[in-house]
């Protein structure tokens, strides 16, 4: 079974049951989602179709000592204090502790015990108490505060962590003290997902003395003296490289390391390397990309040719083609004009070759993550008509993009300092587009439609709109959660209209021409199928829905049944029955779905009723 990807931030996990109760309960959500659910030997639990069912034999003490140095995530079908008992021994250091979450035996209660913050036990807990319909427990002050975790906030982005005491400056930020933020790097994005009646200050020239300051910057940060201070380092510089063949490692090492100390810059920040497409097998050169996990982009004579720079070079052209690779490749990769440190020639006692370094900062800070899109269906909007998966999906994303009307719908799913961005009804193409340009970033980005996503939904659009750009099918990748679908919500609220063969057409025009919905309409009108209507009638669009009563009325009995149903399963909902020839009497908007019956559906006891066969 494929892992769900919602959760692939806290894998490995591994899930443990000492009872046939708790077992079972952790079944409910480690068999959807794969995750291995360890057991006593003997334990009688049914074990079939459970790929994913592990059984250990002897003490749970010692099995816990192996599957807490392999694991990222632990999660416990036991009490509070027996949890806390057996893993006492074994904690550590909250950097590199495995999360730890209690599942109440019942399923009623998802506890985060540790690794909250650092750990993702937090949002491990919200996911597995979506699954669960369980209620989350998590104790974090931040979290009750409803802001997002100052030791967490920059990792979607990529950010690294520089020196500071993060201890102290969390706890400054839970207790609503001042805190000054220095931002000059990075995205800004996450302050507008801030709570109001926050105390984070982005003025240099705060009303009094911080408690405690954040610095976002690509510069080596010196301590902020009497206040705690943290540090994240965007990942925005590149570093253009030229070198003499056969240049070590370790000198480029040195280049790198010398340039950027000099300038005061952080090696934390560092987006990756750049030079010439002849450098592509340097042993030296890769050697070094390896060895500090960095990216390497690769450019040809001809596009660094192209770019002006500062220092170019009569000799550099004679050899390579092109009369600077450092300075170019710098600013070809970082996409700017600009260089922040001209080229520079270091040479280094007793090892071979030379290096030239030149620095660019890009706008945009490099991830170093695989963007994920997930296409995700809501459902009417209510909570507890949306699938666990989906809403899991919506809990960890990144990025929420939607209209605003069915993000309101799932607020209650957000998480503290989410990113959420939302576009008018009308702006679908656009929505598309940002979303994959996100996901392109990095980002797991979460496109939400009401309903079902691939019914007149989003995830048509996304995906036409990758397919457009020379998608490769795997960057970013996708994922599809389905949805209850707006004609199973109209049909459940009237009965079973939907028992034998239908179909659904859209009466808007935006996207397909009128001829050609006419035809259709025709066709199934004609064709004896119960047809749902989408998007029927708007302020602009009056005209599609009298029109279509007027084709259908051709081939079918003016009494026969139609169900208007608007907003189904939401506080304004209402419910009309009616018949073809009287339907256009009664209110119809762009949040009613119309569904009219065929030759065999009746109404019975305000049911709307269509038989499974035509035997009558």
């Amino acid at each position: 079974m494929t892992q769900n990807r919602t959760i692939q931030a806290f894998a490995p996990i591994a899930a443990i049951a000492t009872t046939p109760a708790a077992a079972r309960t952790l079944q409910r959500f480690t068999q959807p989602l794969a995750i291995d659910l360890w057991i006593p030997v003997g334990l009688g639990i049914p074990t079939q179709k459970d790929a994913s069912l592990h059984y250990y034999d002897g003490a749970l003490k010692t099995q816990l000592i192996k599957l807490w140095a392999t694991h990222r995530s632990l999660v416990f079908g036991l009490s509070t204090g027996a949890v806390v008992r057996l893993i006492a021994p074994l904690l550590h250091d909250k950097a590199t502790d495995p999360a730890v979450v209690v599942v109440e035996e019942t399923g009623d209660f998802v506890i985060s015990l540790c690794g909250g913050h650092q750990g993702g036990a937090d949002r491990l807990t919200q996911l597995i108490a979506l699954q669960l319909g369980a209620t989350p427990v998590i104790t974090g002050a931040t979290h009750a505060a409803n802001l997002p975790a100052i030791d967490l906030l920059g990792l979607p982005f990529g950010w690294r962590k520089g020196d500071g005491d993060w201890t102290a400056v969390s706890a400054a930020i839970a207790h609503g003290k001042l805190i000054q933020v220095q931002q000059s790097a990075g995205t800004t994005r996450w302050q507008t997902a801030l709570p109001n009646g926050h105390s984070l200050l982005w003025s240099s020239a705060t009303p009094e003395q911080p408690a405690a300051r954040v610095v976002i910057s690509a510069t080596a940060t010196p301590p902020a003296g009497n206040i705690p201070q943290v540090t994240w380092h965007p990942r925005v510089l590149w570093v253009g490289i030229g070198c003499e063949r056969g240049t070590s490692c370790a000198l480029i090492q040195h280049a790198v390391a010398t340039v950027l100390q000099k300038q005061g810059l952080a090696q934390a920040a560092i987006a990756g390397i750049a030079s010439i497409d002849l450098k592509a097998n340097e042993p030296g050169l890769l050697a070094f990309c390896q060895a500090q996990d960095l990216p390497a982009r690769w450019f040809s004579a001809t596009a660094l040719r192209s770019i002006t720079v500062p220092n170019p070079s009569e000799v550099v052209a004679a050899e390579v083609g092109t009369p600077s690779v450092a300075e170019a490749a710098a600013l070809l990769a970082a996409q700017v004009t600009e260089l922040c440190v001209t080229k520079q020639v270091v040479r280094q006692t007793g090892e071979p070759g030379a290096a030239t370094i030149a620095i660019a900062q890009a706008t945009q800070e490099y991830t170093g993550r695989q963007g994920e899109l997930w296409l995700v269906g809501t459902g009417p909007g209510q909570l507890d008509q949306i699938t666990p998966a989906a809403q899991a999906a919506i809990a960890q994303a990144d990025v929420v993009i939607g209209y605003s009307l069915y993000v309101d719908l799932v607020r209650s799913l957000l998480r503290p300092g989410q990113w959420v961005e939302t576009m008018p009804i009308t702006q679908e193409r656009q929505r598309a587009e940002r979303a994959i340009a996100l996901a392109n970033w990095g980002l797991a980005v979460a496109v939400i439609s009401s309903g079902d996503c691939g019914i007149y939904g989003m995830a048509g659009l996304v995906l036409e709109q990758l397919q457009a750009q020379g998608w490769d099918g795997l960057t970013p990748s996708v994922q599809v959660f389905p949805g209850i679908s707006a004609l199973q919500s109209a049909a459940s609220r009237v009965g079973t209209p939907l028992m034998h063969d239908f179909c659904a057409i859209s009466l808007s025009d935006l996207l397909t021409p009128w001829s050609v919905i006419e035809t259709r309409l025709h066709a199934a009108a004609q064709a004896d199928f119960v047809t749902i209507f989408y998007n029927p009638q708007s302020q602009q669009r009056t005209q599609p829905i009298a029109q279509a009563q007027q084709i259908f009325l051709q081939y079918r009995s003016p009494d026969t049944p139609v169900a208007l149903v608007r907003a189904a399963y939401r506080a304004d909902e209402s419910i009309t029955l009616t018949t073809l020839a009287d339907m256009l009497t009664h209110p119809i908007d762009m949040l009613t779905t119309v569904l009219i019956g065929n030759h065999s559906t009746r109404f019975y006891a305000n049911w709307m009723i269509t038989p499974r066969g035509y035997m009558d």
